[in-house]
């Protein structure tokens, strides 16, 4: 079975992740999505709370097959969690150039930590890749309409949240 491990902090999802994810799907056999509750990030989500609009999103507003995705949270390596899962892969998302030099020195430390680990750099459609987390947030704390940034479920946490 070919597993690639989606590892970011999703917080929230967005339609720019769920591209990616999708997108990893038609390459990939198993999907292992990981949010991470790394102590150097503000959350405004708990990580118990991402894994719920992760799970909604994906599988309650998108229907998406749970059999070729999983939900799990983390706080070690992402390599270390490529070999619990028997993965060879890390999917990164990129929205623009600015995303790359960092994704790039990323990549190049996974493989010198383990050389047998490759990163696949995989990007948005068009229409989504301008969507961050932080923007999202930004937008619904101000009362706007953020219905093409997400799916419902997550509009509606999002619309609690505030």
């Amino acid at each position: 079975m070919n597993i690639a491990i989606y590892p970011g902090t999703f917080d929230p999802i967005t339609y720019g992740h769920i591209d990616v994810i999708k997108k990893s799907l038609n390459v990939f056999d198993k999907l292992i999505v990981a949010t991470t509750d790394n102590i150097n990030k503000n959350y405004y989500f708990s990580i118990d709370d991402r894994i719920s609009i992760i799970n909604n999103s994906l599988f309650k507003d998108l229907k998406l097959n749970k059999n070729k995705i999983k939900v799990i949270s983390f706080d070690n390596l992402t390599i270390d969690l490529c070999k619990k899962f028997k993965a060879n892969t890390i999917i990164r998302g990129l929205r623009a150039v600015s995303d790359f030099e960092y994704e790039f020195q990323l990549a190049g430390m996974n493989k010198k930590l383990n050389s047998k680990i490759e990163t696949m750099f995989l990007m948005s459609d068009v229409e989504n890749q301008i969507i961050s987390s932080k923007f999202v947030k930004e937008i619904a704390s101000l009362g706007g309409n953020i219905d093409r940034f997400v799916t419902r479920s997550t509009v509606k946490k999002l619309q609690n949240k505030f």
